[in-house]
């Protein structure tokens, strides 16, 4: 009885205990999400639901050029059924009454059904080729998220020291105008550096909640879930040529392989419109076993119960005013597919030299950034060497902080905006996934 009474506290005790694990597990926030570049790219392509998309786009295709070519395979199909007749004996439709039959029916020739599957399998073939461009425009966003979260994270470290130094000049600037050395005008003035830099972290806090939840959507994390970036730099590309680049492009665009894609399309479907005036051959069979309803045997000399028909069905076109309006279409299609694809192709090349000379631009912007840097962080070395020699003011040393900060936010901005313009080349290039894995 004692014994049964311990074991009976003993599964109550582990009973609580493993309510209140569960419980306190259940209430645990999610773990942190250590990243770095290369790794939230492949987590983003494991995840993405624009790729997930586009495969299923691709297998649509993929099944609507099955769909064609299934006009071209063989047909069969058997059936039974009973029916009365009074009178000449006659199956619904004209047809002889049966027991039981097998029809068979396969399409040997038809142009403009052997044109619209051609179409349809370019269509599937150029949308299978186009999922290495949502792959790598996938790759481009997810990385231009992270650099750009990277950099509103470190934006605010800078904004948050420059607001310590700011209200360090706004207490100087009180007890001066206290003691009668300044007028109140430049306390307000001091106030009002204060409260912009306040405004500014207030934005970039918004900035990094929305990034963080545009990177956790791309990653399939949840929504609460703390990042944590490893500040990194894209890897460096190798030098070519703007025509080298061009020549990428052209080769990698997802659209532009479209463009292709439909105007062979449409030119198959001229050639099959155009065919269409030729006749259409069929193999067709027929096997049935008769029925003697209604007295099918006296109508006819001789009953035979087992029939069967083997043959070619031929169809000619004599005259059909479709044809003519079909073909003048097909070839208004082909003619606009033709200007798309030339348009298209002068767009990805005027874009590529466009984007070029932006990365080269964004390059030198970057530089004159970081000599600016250079000349503020110069400067504060100045001032903090004439402060220590009793030659300059808090005030002035907290200023020159400042104009560090300043100098270090615009050359984070600079640095930022040069990854883009190289991310966005990248992409048109198609080498995002060489450079990032």
């Amino acid at each position: 009885m004692k014994t049964l009474r311990k074991f009976q506290v003993t599964l109550s005790i582990v009973s609580v205990l493993s309510w209140i694990s569960l419980t306190t597990g259940a209430q645990q926030s999610p773990p942190v999400a250590q990243l770095t570049l290369k790794s939230a790219v492949e987590l983003a392509v494991r995840n993405s639901r624009d790729l997930t998309l586009a495969k299923l786009h691709a297998e649509l295709a993929d099944k609507t050029a099955w769909v064609d070519r299934a006009a071209f395979l063989p047909n069969l199909s058997t059936g039974t059924g009973y029916v009365y007749s009074s009178g000449f004996p006659l199956a619904p439709g004209g047809g002889v009454p049966q027991i039981f039959g097998v029809a068979y029916s396969q399409t040997v020739y038809n142009p403009l059904a052997s044109g619209q599957y051609h179409a349809d399998k370019e269509r599937s073939l150029a949308l299978n080729a186009s999922l290495d461009s949502v792959r790598e425009a996938v790759m481009a966003r997810t990385a231009a998220t992270y650099l750009d979260l990277t950099k509103v994270r470190h934006l605010l470290e800078f904004l948050r020291k420059q607001r310590q130094s700011e209200q360090t000049i706004v207490n100087l600037v009180r007890d001066r105008v206290v003691a009668g050395y300044d007028l109140p005008i430049e306390q307000t003035r001091a106030e009002l550096s204060l409260a912009r830099i306040e405004q500014r972290i207030a934005h970039e806090e918004g900035r990094d909640d929305a990034l963080a939840g545009e990177l956790r959507d791309l990653l399939g994390l949840q929504q609460d879930q703390p990042l944590e970036l490893v500040v990194e730099d894209l890897p460096p590309t190798a030098e070519e040529s703007i025509n080298e680049l061009v020549s990428k492009a052209m080769a990698s665009n997802g659209e532009l392989k479209q463009s292709e894609a439909e105007r062979v399309a449409k030119i198959d479907i001229l050639k099959g419109t155009r065919g269409n005036r030729w006749p259409t051959v069929a193999l067709i069979g027929n096997y049935s076993v008769l029925s003697n309803t209604n007295n099918f045997s006296q109508y006819f000399n001789k009953f035979t119960r087992n029939n069967l028909n083997l043959g070619i069905e031929a169809s000619v076109p004599i005259f059909n005013p479709h044809t003519s309006a079909a073909m003048s279409q097909a070839q208004a299609d082909v003619s606009v597919a033709e200007v798309e694809l030339r348009a298209k192709r002068s767009q990805v090349e005027l874009q590529v030299r466009s984007q070029v000379f932006m990365v080269h631009e964004r390059e030198l912007d970057r530089d004159v950034a970081r000599l600016d840097l250079k000349v503020a962080q110069q400067n504060l070395a100045l001032v903090q060497a004439q402060n220590d020699q009793g030659r300059a003011t808090l005030r002035e040393l907290e200023q020159a902080h400042l104009e560090e900060n300043e100098k270090w936010l615009a050359f984070l901005e600079a640095d930022f905006q040069r990854q883009q313009a190289q991310l966005i080349l990248l992409q048109s290039t198609g080498q995002v996934s060489r450079i990032i894995q």
